[in-house]
């Protein structure tokens, strides 16, 4: 049998949990105690380097310790690694002040801030991703919907749905989608940090699952020219108690106020937001006519051409509105945290949205166009005090520099594709 571990993990701001394996003794004491770990984990890019541009944490102070705290209501089993389990935790600094800046804190600040106007903020993520096989070929043939192509996920879906249980995530639905390789997962609605933590733990879930069977599953937005990105579909709705403050008596009634200014909110700060919704250089490739993914702030009922579609049912529980600003890879607590904290502003200022799309919103050139590029993207979030204040400034001040590094680090990078299309004409 093997031994036993707990790892104990920060989302971090790329939505990936990091951390350390700890036996079953070290855990217990971390409930107890906490446990130390460097604060660098919330000051690296992608490819694992330190962002020396942070000036009050991290490289430039010698990557100090950050005391760890297990969330025990967090804990989870492994199903594909037998007596392990995972647990989220929380940081802080050892004075024992909160790290405002972590991306979990972030949206739970977002959920307590909503829960002060009389609700609680339900989410979920529906996720498509990539899947390659051992030789590194597509999984499937990219035709949307298949029940046949279905079936050739069989050994993967068997392996993946205790999985996802045993990290509790209820996964509702699954499709292929129109791209090689293109799986949609659709899991449950939760409430409040529940719904993040769920996609975080789904993220780490799937590719731990795709890597035991020779898988290559990736959640990058944009993978080949030509072909449909991968998508982090966000569905949302505020509820007080147990009852949908979304819901209208019918399905063919107008939204109630606080749905459609909910709407006019998230339409109002989907510029900015779109630094968190698309937060890489590459995210942007995704955003481009025709392929479902918005690139106009706009909405409709029902148009999945539209930034936001407004979803109405018979069913009181299905009223939602569904964001598909977000790609898959976002960070579910950042992207939760944008679209929940732009609602409130608009149920806050009683905001009445635009009217809504009726067609192909794609074909329309008088809406409002959303940030084309990471840089478009930085300019506009710097400039909308009212989303960055939400978020909190110490945050937003700590992810604007990090997007800020990515754009140092590709405009320092000479391609394959430059070399290719330049060196002989120039």
């Amino acid at each position: 049998m093997s031994e036993e571990f707990v790892l104990l993990g920060i989302p971090d701001m790329h939505g990936s949990i990091r951390g350390k394996a700890l036996r079953p003794d070290a855990f217990e004491s971390a409930i107890d105690r906490g446990t130390v770990s460097t604060d660098l984990i919330l000051g690296l890019d992608p490819t694992d380097t330190p962002i020396t541009d942070y000036e009050d944490f991290g490289i430039r102070l010698g990557a100090p310790d950050l005391i760890v705290r297990p969330e025990p209501d967090t804990l989870r089993t492994l199903s594909w690694r037998p007596g392990w389990s995972v647990c989220l935790a929380t940081p802080s600094r050892p004075d024992g002040s909160p790290v405002g800046f972590a991306t979990r804190e972030v949206f739970r600040s977002v959920v307590q801030d909503v829960a002060g106007l009389g609700y609680d903020v339900m989410s979920a993520i529906e996720y498509e991703i990539r899947i390659w096989d051992e030789h590194g070929d597509p999984t499937s043939t990219g035709i949307s919907y298949s029940l046949n192509e279905i079936g050739r996920y069989e050994a993967f879906l068997d392996a993946l749905v205790p999985a996802l249980d045993g990290l509790g995530v209820e996964l509702s639905a699954v499709h292929t989608e129109a791209g090689p390789g293109l799986l949609e997962l659709n899991v449950a609605p939760a409430r409040g940090l529940a719904a993040a933590d769920g996609a975080a733990l789904l993220k780490f879930g799937v590719k731990q699952v795709a890597a035991t069977m020779g898988l290559h599953a990736s959640f990058l937005a944009k993978t080949n020219p030509g072909e449909e990105g991968s998508s982090g579909h966000v569905h949302q709705s505020l509820w007080e108690e147990e009852t949908n403050a979304f819901a209208g008596a019918g399905p063919d009634d107008a939204l109630p106020r606080v749905f459609s200014s909910a709407i006019a909110g998230v339409l109002e700060h989907l510029p900015a937001a779109s630094l968190l919704l698309n937060p890489t250089i590459n995210s942007y490739k995704r955003l481009v006519p025709g392929w479902f993914a918005p690139i106009n702030a706009s909405w409709g009922y029902e148009n999945r051409s539209c930034a936001v579609r407004a979803i109405r049912s018979e069913r009181p529980e299905l009223w939602r509105y569904e964001c598909r600003r977000p790609g898959a890879d976002a960070n579910p607590y950042l992207a939760l945290a944008a679209i929940a904290a732009s609602a409130a502003d608009g149920i806050r200022s009683e905001a009445e949205p635009p009217g809504d799309i009726v067609g192909d919103a794609y074909a329309l050139a008088d809406l409002p166009e959303l940030p084309g590029s990471l840089e478009s993207a930085l300019r506009v979030f710097e400039e909308d005090a009212a989303l960055r204040k939400a978020l909190g400034e110490g945050f937003s001040e700590y992810y604007a520099t990090s997007r800020a590094w990515e754009l140092k680090a590709w405009r320092e990078t000479v391609t394959d594709w430059e070399r290719g299309r330049y060196d002989r004409s120039v």
